[in-house]
């Protein structure tokens, strides 16, 4: 008996020393029973803790494919260079066709400034045919250029979206890996593991995968707003090559106008200044003849020249905007037929940006939005936005941040877009803002050697009016006939005023 209690407390020392060499088998019990309410906190605050082998393969994966495209690395570098070369050919050639552009604008301004002879005449009407063909020349660069940046925007959009289906592989593996784990209760998770450094280290792999499943949920939301980016600049670049291309066509057709015009002009005069003279006398337009004209405005049926040019003067005495100015840009604001509102802002309008703001707007107006009169201008065949309402062309928004100061030019609370006193006065208000612009100011202090300040703050403006922020593109192929036509119309309003 005595040997039994012996050896059970021989056997009892011998747990003893053996629990003293590893003592973490005898407190476990209490360690679990203590980290258990703990374990469940973290586990609840930080989800998944084992961490998966195979997103981290991912890491290693996107380093390789760092490291492959560190090696092409070179010859995308030469690509670059290139295309780098060819744009500042390109960039070069604009610069010096749109010098020449100025050249013969001051050409024709002088020979107008020397009187009405047949010469002078016949000389204007070359420059005029000169300026043209130089500008269609312009054009034809700056489309080689824009087809550049296409192609360029095509390859980043196609990098962006390979990043992105990188990042979304990534965050699968992650996911896959949190889903797996989420079955084990905190109980078998803690017993799973021998000892507590084990435990702590998947708690420590836990964090990581949640840090990283968090970078890569960042990263992936990065890349969208880049690819967004990218395909409206993309959806910028095309409308551009269109709009170019119409008004090179457009151009064309006022070549061979020109050029029959001084054809005429040589035919009927037999080259005699006498002549000519006598055709000057005839073909002067009497203030009578430009009262009845009609003067057609984009959204608002037909409308004479003279009451037109009433609008223009209440609005120019509000502004400080010529009248002349506004009539242009009404005038040419149609872009060659393109923004006619034919479409319902269902279709056309940005769904957020101005769509509330509209039906807002004709509510107050008391206007059925779905009837032919609230029709806006449509979307492009890019997807890029229409909804331009009325003469002025204005949409939604722009209008929206205008509504007081048109209202304080015609008295009419709110204003309407429809109607024309309130699309000129919408016009000047907008027009004064973009001609005290600090881009325009810029531009005309900077080429106010070669034109005059008010010639090119003009153009600044009307190519903003059109462009906003790509002023810079259409400042001569938009800009630049509004300011011409604007000229224009000084002398019918000099008739006008005889």
């Amino acid at each position: 008996m005595q040997k039994r209690v012996f050896d059970i407390v021989t056997n009892r020392e011998q747990r003893i020393h053996v629990g003293y060499k590893t003592m973490v088998y005898i407190p476990i019990v209490k360690i679990l029973k203590t980290l258990f309410p703990i374990g469940v906190v973290v586990f609840l605050f930080f989800g998944s803790v084992q961490a998966p082998q195979r997103f981290l393969f991912v890491s290693a994966q996107e380093q390789q494919q760092k490291t492959d495209t560190q090696t092409a690395k070179t010859e995308g570098e030469k690509k670059i260079d290139d295309l780098q070369t060819q744009r500042a050919e390109l960039e070069r050639q604009l610069a010096e066709y749109e010098q020449q552009i100025e050249d013969t604008q001051k050409t024709i301004d002088e020979y107008k400034k020397k009187g009405n002879t047949l010469k002078n005449e016949i000389a204007t009407l070359n420059a005029k045919v000169d300026k043209l063909n130089l500008q269609i020349r312009a054009i034809n660069v700056n489309l080689s250029k824009i087809n550049q940046d296409i192609i360029e925007t095509q390859k980043q959009i196609g990098t962006t979206e390979d990043k992105i289906d990188t990042h979304k592989e990534a965050l699968a593996e992650a996911l896959r890996a949190i889903y797996q784990s989420d079955s084990q209760n905190m109980m078998t998770i803690l017993l799973a593991n021998n000892t507590l450094s084990d435990f702590f280290g998947s708690l420590n792999n836990m964090t990581l995968v949640q840090n990283n499943l968090r970078l890569e949920l960042e990263q992936v939301t990065k890349l969208r707003q880049e690819l967004l980016n990218q395909k409206e600049e993309l959806t910028l670049q095309k409308e551009d090559v269109e709009n170019l291309k119409a008004i090179q066509q457009a151009q064309k057709k006022t070549i061979q106008l020109t050029q029959g015009e001084k054809n005429k002009l040589l035919k009927d005069t037999k080259g005699k200044e006498t002549e000519y003279q006598k055709i000057l006398v005839k073909t002067k337009e009497t203030a009578a003849q430009i009262r009845s004209r009609i003067f057609e405005l984009l959204g608002g049926g037909q409308l004479t020249f003279e009451k037109a040019y009433n609008y223009a003067k209440l609005a120019e005495g509000a502004t400080g905007v010529r009248s002349a100015l506004i009539l242009a840009i009404l005038n040419r604001e149609s872009l060659l037929g393109k923004n006619v509102g034919k479409c319902s802002y269902k279709t056309a309008m940005n769904p957020i940006r101005d769509i509330p703001y509209f039906l807002d707007l004709l509510k107050r107006l008391n206007v059925d939005p779905t009837s032919e009169f609230a029709k806006v201008s449509c979307a492009n065949q890019h997807g890029t936005y229409g909804g331009a309402m009325g003469p002025a062309q204005f949409i939604p928004s722009t209008w929206k941040l205008y509504e007081s100061k048109i209202s304080g030019v015609t008295g009419n609370n709110p204003p309407n877009p429809w109607n024309n006193s309130d699309a000129f006065a919408a016009t000047a208000v907008y027009i004064k803002d973009l001609l005290s612009s600090s881009s325009c100011i810029d531009y005309a202090k900077a080429n106010q050697s070669t034109v005059s300040y008010q010639t090119l703050t003009e153009r600044c403006a009307a190519a903003k009016y059109y462009a906003g922020g790509n002023w810079y593109t259409y400042r001569f192929w938009y800009g630049d006939p509004v300011v011409q036509q604007a000229n224009a119309y000084e002398d019918d309003i000099a008739v006008l005023n005889k």
